[in-house]
């Protein structure tokens, strides 16, 4: 696997023959509410490349949506997986337990912000792990209301979709949904700038206008938690204004309110910290992780304080494949790659050339509205020029120029009008240079 050449090459229009005879399976065999991104089938991938059926080599800026962040089929991983797969594939970790769920909760303790005693549980999915934070909440705090806030995603079941903000195409004919969820206005300083400087750059502030929304719909006696992305991802990689973060978790402590960060998309190194909340020195009472844990293989995490996880009545929280032993395996693997390539610092040199390089676009481009994230988690919001209108058709006919070129983007955005950035960390400073020439060439001839 890693012989698979590290360049952009296209052996035949996207896409090919072998693709398209896939696609035709899938149109009579699969779903039809299962989308596509890409219109072609993967063969192979390794570090910044995916190949597909047809021997085209894509570079890849999506990275499975945050979840290869170490690269596809990255080597301890691969390893890791082998040897456990021929040890036992799985047990339930609630009938005969096994060290590698053990082990991967004390990681997970001593590696998430915090410096007391923590406890962790393992799940499958994001949804499934932010249900569970929920319900663990819900136990300790013996209160039933949960706040989200404006352009949230937080998953595709029920109680997820409920608390994630976007109708199409999550949402969409899917009700009724889970009551006791409220939604509270976000600090989006792009957006914000509307309102005046002082709310999109003062974070106290525009946290001022959400705490007033929560106080006046909901009141903390009937609040278990309040729930955010540091950094959203499927609403538009929208960072808050410094200080929004600390004065949210500040009046949920004073309040027995449990804060709930999360952590899907930023985990891991994504955002050049090992977890996003640390660039304002935030620490969650509980802290919600996936997609980058595992490098590809399904495994999610709540993680938090002692007594908060430990609320819950004995067989309360499980799965019968929470915490598989493969899954674990390919984490403890992912957190030594992370940790002994130097892959967080990796995330702040990719944030550097990116937003320069972005920087100078935007100058040149009154399209480019805003350019914004950390790490490897960045964005251009698209706008009609002169205003702050989302040009959502702009940013789609930009993704399938960047697509047809062999160049792997996705968009976001409440409005549809975001393209994000989230290159594996082991992606060449070459390749992702390359990956950026094609969306300038593209974006010009639009």
């Amino acid at each position: 696997m890693s012989t698979l050449d590290q360049s952009r090459y296209l052996a035949t229009p996207i896409p090919g023959p072998r693709s398209q005879e896939l696609i035709d399976r899938k149109a009579a065999a699969v779903s039809r509410g299962i989308g596509n991104t890409m219109p072609v089938y993967a063969a192979r991938a390794f570090g910044g490349i995916v190949e597909d059926v047809d021997g085209n080599r894509l570079i890849d800026l999506g990275s499975g949506i945050a979840v290869t962040t170490i690269g596809n089929s990255s080597p301890r991983v691969v390893d890791a997986v082998r040897r456990q797969a021929a040890e036992f594939t799985h047990t339930c970790f609630m009938i005969t337990p096994y060290e590698g769920y053990v082990a991967v909760a004390e990681h997970l303790n001593r590696l998430t912000p915090g410096t007391g005693e923590k406890r962790s549980a393992l799940f499958n999915s994001g949804s499934e792990a932010v249900e569970n934070a929920i319900k663990i909440a819900r136990s300790y705090t013996g209160k039933s209301a949960v706040v989200s806030f404006d352009h949230a995603y937080h998953g595709r079941t029920n109680l997820t979709m409920a608390l994630t903000a976007k109708s199409m195409p999550y949402k969409h004919g899917f009700g009724p949904f889970a009551p006791e969820i409220y939604r509270a206005p976000l600090s989006y300083p792009f957006r914000d700038g509307e309102f005046g400087k002082e709310i999109a750059t003062d974070g106290a502030l525009a946290a001022k206008r959400a705490l007033t929304v929560i106080d006046k719909q909901v009141g903390a006696d009937n609040l278990a938690a309040v729930l955010i992305e540091p950094i959203q991802g499927e609403g538009g990689f929208i960072v808050p204004a410094d200080g929004f973060l600390p004065a949210l978790q500040g009046w949920c402590r004073d309040n027995n309110v449990v804060f709930i960060a999360d952590e899907v998309q930023t985990g891991f190194a994504r955002t050049g910290a090992m977890f996003a909340c640390e660039h304002e020195g935030i620490e969650p009472d509980l802290i919600v992780t996936a997609k980058g844990i595992a490098d590809g293989l399904p495994l999610s995490a709540v993680t938090g304080r002692a007594e908060i996880m430990d609320a819950p009545h004995v067989s309360g929280l499980g799965g019968t494949y929470g915490g598989n032993p493969i899954a674990c395996a390919a984490a403890l693997a992912t957190i030594e790659t992370i940790e002994a390539d130097g892959l967080v610092e990796r995330a702040r040199e990719i944030e550097t050339l990116m937003k320069d390089r972005l920087g100078r676009l935007q100058a040149e481009d009154d399209r480019i509205g805003d350019v914004r994230g950390r790490g490897a988690m960045i964005a251009m919001e698209f706008v009609k020029p002169g205003t702050l209108e989302p040009d959502a058709e702009l940013t789609r006919a930009l993704c399938a120029g960047c697509h047809a070129a062999g160049v792997i983007v996705l968009s976001c955005g409440t409005f549809g009008n975001v393209v994000r950035f989230l290159p594996p960390l082991t992606i060449s400073d070459d390749l992702l240079v390359e990956g950026l020439d094609v969306l300038e060439l593209v974006l010009k001839d639009l």
